[in-house]
C-alpha cells in the first residue's frame, strides 16, 4: 500500500474515525483504526469496539491500493503535529511509514485479519437539518445521567411519529425534551429508539456542520442506529429497556411566571455559586420586579446578587442546584428565559424567548426538580 494525502486531511479524517476508540480495548486491535487505500483515488478511514463504529472516506492519491491497521490514537497524535505538507503513507515489512518532509515516522501493522467487520447501517429512514440536529442533542443530552446506577437512563429517548421528532433525557432531577421536524423517507414513519447520550453528542457535534445528516433506524440494523453527512458515517449500538414514562413530571398548571434575560441570570448564577459548597443549591427569591439569589448561610461564606425580573402571578422563593440550573439556561439558547412554577416544593419549567413580551418557545422544555435551602 502507498498513497499521498494532505496532512490537515489526515489529520481530520484520523481524529474523527478515532474519537471513539477505547482507551483499554478488550481485544488489542480494536485499538486500532483501518486505512483503506483504492483504486479510485481514495483513502477510507475506518474504526469499530463492537458499540461505535466510525468511517470516512477522504481523496488521496493512490500508488499502490491496500489495507492496514494501525494504532489509531497514536497516528491521530502524530497526524496532528505533523508539518504543514503532503504526507506520503506506505508499508514496509510489518511497518506502516508515515513520512511528512523531514519528518518519519515507523508504525507497527497490526494483524488486520482479526479485526471485526464493522456494521452495515440500516436503510436510510430520513434526513433532518445538520444545525437543528446538533442543537437539538445538545439542549437534551445534558439532562442525561452521567453514572452507571441506572444504564437506560445514560441514553436520549428518541421517538418518531410521522415528520415529527421528539428528543427527552432525565436523569432524576431535571428532564429536558425537544420537538423537532424531520423529513422521512416514509409519511407513516414510527420509531422509538434510546440512543447512549455521549455517543449520539459526539456524533451530533462532528456530524452537525455538515447541511443536513440521513439518519438510519428500523429493522434493517438491528439493534444498531446510523448517521450519515457527506462522507462520513457512523452506527451506534442502541440501549435495551423500556424507558421510564418521566412525561408526567411536567406541571399541569402554572401559578407564577418570571421572564429574565438569559446571559444575566447564567451570569449572575455562576458569581454566587462560588460560595455555594458542593451539592449545596442556590436560592432563588422572586418578587415583582426582582430577582434576588443567593448562596451560603449561618457562618460560611456567603453571597447574593439582584437582577431584573418581570414577575406574573404570587411572589416565590425556590432552590436549586446550581449545575443543573446553569445547564438549563445555556441550553435554552435564546435572550430571555421564563420560569414556570407552581410551588416551591414542585418541579419548575424553563422555556426560551426570543422578547421579554414574546410567547415562550415550547419545542424545549427544561424541567428543574428543587431542592431543600437550609437557613
Amino acid at each position: 500500500m502507498k498513497f499521498r494525502v494532505e496532512r490537515d486531511v489526515l489529520a481530520e479524517a484520523v481524529t474523527w474515525v478515532a474519537r471513539g476508540l477505547p482507551a483499554r480495548p478488550p481485544v488489542p486491535v480494536l485499538a486500532g483504526v483501518v486505512l483503506e487505500a483504492g483504486d479510485e483515488g481514495t483513502l477510507t478511514l475506518s474504526a469499530f469496539d463492537y458499540e461505535l463504529s466510525a468511517r470516512v472516506t477522504v481523496p488521496a492519491d493512490v500508488s499502490e491500493p491496500g489495507r492496514v491497521l494501525v494504532l489509531g490514537r497514536l497516528l491521530a497524535e502524530i497526524s496532528r503535529n505533523l508539518p504543514d505538507r503532503p504526507v506520503d503513507v506506505g508499508t514496509d515489512g510489518s511497518k506502516v511509514t508515515v513520512v511528512c518532509g523531514a519528518s518519519r515516522f515507523s508504525l507497527r501493522e497490526m494483524p488486520i485479519e482479526d479485526y471485526p467487520t464493522l456494521p452495515a447501517s440500516p436503510e436510510v429512514s430520513g434526513t433532518i437539518a445538520g444545525d437543528a440536529f446538533t442543537q437539538a442533542v445538545g439542549q437534551v443530552a445534558v439532562a442525561a445521567d452521567r453514572g452507571d446506577t441506572l444504564p437506560i437512563l445514560t441514553g436520549v429517548r428518541m421517538e418518531i411519529d410521522g415528520d415529527r421528532v421528539t428528543l427527552l433525557a432525565t436523569d432524576r432531577y431535571r428532564l429536558a425534551m425537544r420537538e423537532l421536524t424531520w423529513s422521512p423517507t416514509a409519511p407513516d414513519a414510527s420509531y422509538v429508539t434510546l440512543i447512549p447520550a455521549r455517543q449520539l453528542a459526539d456524533t451530533a457535534r462532528a456530524l452537525g456542520a455538515s447541511g443536513s445528516v440521513h439518519l438510519s433506524l428500523g429493522s434493517g440494523g438491528e439493534g444498531l442506529v446510523g448517521f450519515e453527512a457527506g462522507q462520513r458515517r457512523t452506527t451506534t449500538r442502541l440501549l435495551d429497556g423500556e424507558y421510564p414514562k418521566v412525561t408526567s413530571i411536567f406541571p399541569t398548571t402554572v401559578e407564577t411566571e418570571a421572564v429574565v434575560e438569559t446571559a444575566a441570570l447564567e451570569e449572575a448564577v455562576k458569581r454566587v455559586a462560588l460560595v455555594a459548597e458542593r451539592n449545596t443549591p442556590v436560592l432563588l427569591r422572586f418578587t415583582d420586579g426582582q430577582l434576588t439569589i443567593e448562596a451560603g448561610t449561618g457562618d460560611d461564606a456567603q453571597a447574593s446578587e439582584a437582577l431584573e425580573a418581570t414577575l406574573t402571578g404570587p411572589e416565590i422563593e425556590i432552590a436549586f442546584n446550581p449545575q443543573f440550573l446553569l445547564d438549563g439556561l445555556h441550553a435554552v439558547g435564546t435572550s430571555y428565559s421564563r420560569l414556570a412554577f407552581t410551588q416551591s416544593s414542585r418541579p419548575a419549567v424553563l422555556t426560551g424567548k426570543a422578547e421579554p413580551d414574546a410567547e415562550p418557545d415550547l419545542s424545549y422544555r427544561y424541567v428543574l426538580m428543587p431542592v431543600r435551602f437550609a437557613t
